[in-house]
């Protein structure tokens, strides 16, 4: 798909009466945006969090893909189906350790294809005392690694809900679906916190 042949995107949450929007535009180099936004997303408040669409432009005329919890008990933790129209393009799943948060990047043969952990252990416990993390207040930041290798980041600009910066170019073989990597953007925000 050649809207998410970028390496670089930045998205950001505009919040609305009733929905949260995210617009999602490829990154050149700095900050300097690469084109138009390629994908924009709403979520109704309140949200169930079963079904996050992806739509070409801001009027939702044109769907692009949409994350699917598997059931509503999904919500709490564990895995989201990535589907473009009928076909499934892979899978986030969700795991939280006592402290940092991974989520695990599949392919719609459920093969692992990236891993997106938090960064820093001392910023995930700070993140989670109470008070203090829940104040939004602590950007979330992620390594993305394929076999091992760091081939990304995912940088929350103070918070996450304002803009984040995903990163992807160390994934030179484009190994990892581009939107696949921008759906965890939203998981991140819309499904995690």
């Amino acid at each position: 798909m050649e809207a998410f042949a970028a390496d670089r995107y930045l998205v950001d949450q505009l919040t609305q009466p009733v929905a949260t929007l995210y617009r999602v535009t490829p990154l050149a180099a700095g900050s300097s945006p690469a084109g138009p936004p390629v994908a924009y997303v709403s979520e109704a408040k309140p949200a169930d969090g079963a079904d996050i669409r992806f739509y070409a432009d801001e009027q939702e005329t044109e769907d692009l893909f949409q994350i699917k919890a598997r059931n509503v008990l999904d919500l709490g933790g564990s895995r989201c189906d990535v589907y473009a129209g009928e076909r499934q393009i892979g899978a986030l799943e969700h795991r939280t350790s006592r402290v940092r948060s991974t989520w695990y990047i599949r392919d719609a043969s459920n093969q692992e294809l990236a891993v997106a952990r938090e960064r820093s252990l001392l910023m995930a416990i700070v993140r989670r005392l109470p008070g203090i993390g829940g104040l939004g207040a602590i950007s979330t930041n992620f390594d993305l690694r394929i076999d091992g290798k760091v081939i990304g980041r995912l940088d929350g600009k103070l918070p996450l809900r304002d803009r984040c910066v995903l990163d992807v170019s160390g994934d030179r073989e484009h190994r990892l679906d581009r939107r696949l990597a921008v759906a965890l953007v939203i998981g991140l925000d819309a499904l995690q916190n």
